[in-house]
């Protein structure tokens, strides 16, 4: 092939976004998604626009294998693809649960560097390579979307992944991903990485170099940035960054920072940024991973000012201390004007604004509880909202529900607690005491439920200002080896520990 004949990658400004939320991102500890999680995740992560979206590692477990099937046949706006080793095994189990998808992906992965071939694998690196090509040329029998990830290429003598990147390619590999798998990089030298790797590989002209970074050093989007600049034209990325250890590169952050400095990143995403909030919210309530108020982009604070001179500016002009729009992500700019005497259809039409379309069903029961907060409440703001969503919409299954509470505490009084709840249909009481109330309507749960878990952690945040405001709690539970999460809102701090509480207690029975 002439170089003229050569379609040089570099040119193309288009990033394609590959969303591993559902597979690396569910990795994350205390994580257990249903599949009606899944879909409410992927049908989100489709309105969003991502490109591809893998949705799990097939070969784990029946249950991840279904997951994968359903998610390929449900979303036909998209590409979903499926993890496999470079085993045939992998690799047929793989194809079976995506092949009702649109342009199915088979995902292929094997490790490249030499303390991954020596102390994991156990293999040369001639054998590496021989197994990567026959694993590509494997995947390829099945589709032409196939691609290969080096493990922990970082780590890699780039010279043998250049080798590697060759050989799959000409096996069919139509995207080699570099991965930073331990977080290891530094961003300048990553992009050195990604240059190298451009520059020797002799047809890297006929795949799509993608990128897949951790946080380990707290560098995964700076890492992300640099290879975007020196060739690479695929993010793997979660939102919010969930994912192992420290997490993974966030979408929403590569996202804005494309948009935000397309001076310098002369770049385009598929990704309708006006969901990203909504979306980030989903994600932070299905998963029960709270996102930090100081996370850029979608924390709590990312487009609050505290500073007096901050303020007058903002109020002057926007940009002086705003480099965002906040409606550019979904954010209401100003309070909801709702109250106790709004109908059902301004509620309809406001979920819609922020980026929710839910059944006339699901419409009822939010706008039920919205009833019952407007009598506690005078103003009613998005993120109340998206709480009483998140409480009644977004859960999991539940066999422990909250029926009945009460509450005795205070100076000179021991703090007692009542408790009802429906357990499997049935109501159960019981009454505790403790060193304060939620301490004693724990307890009295625990012996409604005979749970055995430990508490690892208990952080309340108001989610709006004023005394009137709900509290969000979020609870960590471990029970043996299992850890899960669990998140509860209401204008009774009391209550909302309780609801998180049945959250993760209902986790630790789904799981």
């Amino acid at each position: 092939m002439s170089t003229s004949d050569k379609k040089d990658i570099k040119q193309d400004n288009k990033i394609i976004i590959f969303d591993t939320t559902l597979r690396d991102g569910e990795q994350s500890p205390g994580v257990a998604l249903n599949m009606d999680d899944k879909l409410q995740i992927g049908r989100q992560l489709e309105k969003l626009g991502v490109d591809v979206l893998e949705a799990g590692f097939p070969i784990a477990s029946p249950g991840d294998f279904e997951g994968v099937r359903t998610l390929a046949r449900e979303l036909q706006g998209l590409q979903v693809a499926a993890l496999a080793r470079a085993t045939k095994k992998d690799i047929d189990t793989a194809w079976e649960a995506i092949k009702e998808g649109v342009n199915p992906r088979i995902h292929t992965f094997l490790a490249t560097s030499d303390i991954h071939l020596k102390y994991k694998l156990r293999k040369t690196r001639e054998e590496v390579l021989e197994m990567a090509g026959e694993a590509v040329k494997y995947a390829s029998r099945y589709t032409s979307n196939v691609e290969f990830s080096a493990e922990d290429a970082s780590r890699t003598d780039l010279d043998f992944l250049c080798r590697v990147f060759e050989r799959v390619i000409d096996c069919g590999a139509t995207t080699v991903n570099f991965p930073d798998t331990v977080g290891y990089a530094i961003p300048w030298d990553f992009g050195r990485m990604i240059k190298y790797v451009m520059e020797n590989t002799p047809n890297i002209h006929k795949a799509v170099l993608s990128v897949h970074c951790h946080n380990d050093l707290g560098l995964a989007t700076a890492n992300v940035l640099s290879a975007i600049n020196s060739g690479a034209r695929q993010v793997e990325c979660t939102i919010n960054g969930i994912g192992e250890r420290a997490g993974n590169t966030a979408m929403e952050e590569v996202v804005m920072a494309i948009k935000t400095r397309n001076d310098l990143l002369p770049f385009e995403t598929n990704i309708n940024t006006r969901h990203i909030a909504a979306t980030s919210r989903m994600v932070s309530m299905l998963t029960g991973m709270v996102v930090q108020p100081n996370k850029a982009i979608v924390g709590a604070n990312a487009f609050a000012h505290e500073s007096g001179i901050h303020q007058d500016g903002v109020l002057k002009e926007r940009t002086t201390y705003e480099i965002m729009d906040p409606r550019d992500i979904g954010l209401s700019s100003g309070s909801l004007v709702l109250g106790k005497h709004s109908g059902r259809h301004a509620i309809k039409a406001k979920l819609h604004e922020m980026g929710y379309d839910l059944s006339e069903e699901e419409i009822g029961r939010v706008f039920e509880r919205f009833k019952v907060l407007a009598d506690k409440k005078k103003e009613i703001f998005p993120e109340d909202l998206e709480a009483i969503v998140a409480e009644e919409i977004l859960r999991i299954p539940e066999r422990f529900r909250l029926t009945y509470l009460h509450v005795a505490g205070g100076s000179g009084i021991r703090p007692t607690a009542t408790v009802g709840i429906e357990v499997d249909g049935k109501e159960e009481v019981a009454v505790s005491i403790g060193a304060g109330p939620i301490d004693a309507a724990f307890n009295a749960v625990s012996k409604i439920v005979k749970t055995k878990s430990k508490l690892l952690r208990f952080t309340v945040n108001s989610i709006t200002g004023g005394t009137d405001a709900q509290g969000e709690v979020t609870v960590r539970l471990q029970e043996g080896d299992k850890v899960v999460t669990g998140q509860g809102a209401d204008p009774d701090i009391i209550t909302a520990s309780v609801r998180a509480y049945l959250t993760a207690l209902n986790r630790l029975e789904y799981k």
